[in-house]
């Protein structure tokens, strides 16, 4: 029986370290049969143009890819010509949910696309941001990277006639946030959620949205440098958030400017520059929402928890979904318990066993967000 039980361990222990070769066969193209294609997932941070993700010639008319050195677990995925304005569609435009792999096997799946979604004009969305949020500013220098942005700003109902000053939620890809004529893949709600939650808790704040960067997106949000993805400019980045713009907001409005009082927050790429902002500036941020992080970008932003000590206390509320890319919860639950360690921190860590990488789950994780910062909040 104890040879049993060590055969058996032996064999899960070679399971769960095993790595396995996944090929995607395209066998039909409705059009644009002769476009290159890639394929973009939680496995390459979505991106959409990945070189090292573009299917080739397969026998005929078909393309393929193999994913190599796959672990086990869950993927999602979708296929593009080159961005996510030409993502793969039903045959009659409309959007498809993400393809999902069960990786425990070598596999070699076969796929058709009806359609593209640059073949079919989106109908125009509707301007969907409230009264309460304005463009602050359509190029708001960045003297740390030599760019201008467009930053948003989110004032409570009674701002205008209360007199009080506010705490402040920094977020990140504010394209996502306010308005579904900007966003990518359906908008946060936001302003709604906070329309609403701030009059049930009593609780008010002021939000700063920065626009992303575009293609420059996982470079800014990145603190270190990548082989794949380039130059990390996340240093620079978190320095124009405690730097520059922190004071210009403190100096045009009435905020409570201590860091226990203003908070950072983002999702994947944004989730891992708010973290490590908060780390950089304890001093001037006392917490963050890090929603869906991409900590395998670096074992350095581990290295950089481990040895962070402040005098302050700051919050960290950590949150991911299991059906994220394989290593995703086994990360933020590493991150977690790095933080746990520490004296005074405050942690809330969330698993949603149904959370996907995308915007439908960080839009429902928000308001226990805020319910949650504005119980420490003043």
């Amino acid at each position: 029986m104890k040879r049993l039980i060590t055969a058996l361990s032996f064999f899960i222990a070679i399971q769960a370290h095993a790595q396995f070769s996944v090929r995607l066969i395209v066998n039909t193209v409705a059009t644009k049969a002769n476009d290159d294609i890639y394929v973009a997932g939680n496995f390459n941070n979505w991106n959409p143009k990945d070189e090292n993700y573009k299917l080739k010639p397969f026998g005929g008319a078909r393309k393929s890819i193999v994913l190599k050195n796959m672990a086990p677990g869950t993927y999602a995925f979708k296929f593009t010509r080159g961005g996510f304005d030409k993502v793969e569609t039903l045959s009659d435009g409309r959007d498809i949910s993400d393809r999902v792999l069960e990786v425990n096997n070598d596999l070699s799946l076969e796929f058709d696309i009806p359609g593209w979604k640059d073949e079919y004009p989106d109908k125009p969305k509707r301007y969907s941001a409230s009264p309460q949020v304005r463009i602050m500013d359509t190029a708001f220098n960045m003297p740390q990277l030599n760019r201008k942005r467009k930053v948003w700003i989110y004032l409570p109902k009674g701002y205008t006639t209360s007199g009080k000053n506010y705490p402040v939620l920094y977020m990140q890809d504010a394209q996502n946030l306010f308005n579904d004529q900007t966003a990518f893949a359906g908008e946060w709600g936001v302003d709604e959620c906070l329309d609403t939650l701030q009059q049930q808790l009593k609780k008010e704040c002021i939000v700063v949205a920065i626009d992303h960067a575009g293609e420059k997106r996982i470079n800014e949000y990145n603190p270190w440098d990548h082989p794949q993805y380039g130059k990390g400019e996340g240093k620079a980045y978190a320095e124009f958030l405690a730097k520059t713009l922190k004071p210009y907001i403190d100096s045009k409005y009435r905020t409570y400017k201590s860091a226990e009082n203003n908070y950072v927050l983002g999702s994947s790429m944004g989730g891992l520059i708010s973290l490590y902002t908060v780390l950089q500036y304890p001093d001037v941020f006392g917490g963050a929402g890090v929603f869906s992080p991409s900590l395998q970008l670096s074992n350095d932003i581990y290295q950089m928890a481990e040895g962070f000590s402040t005098a302050s206390m700051p919050a960290f509320y950590l949150y991911s979904g299991s059906k994220e890319a394989t290593n995703a919860v086994p990360n933020l639950q590493k991150m977690s318990d790095i933080l746990q360690k520490k004296q005074r921190f405050i942690i809330r860590t969330v698993i949603n066993p149904l959370g996907q990488h995308n915007e439908t789950y960080w839009k429902q994780e928000f308001k226990d967000f805020y319910k949650w910062m504005s119980g420490i909040w003043k």
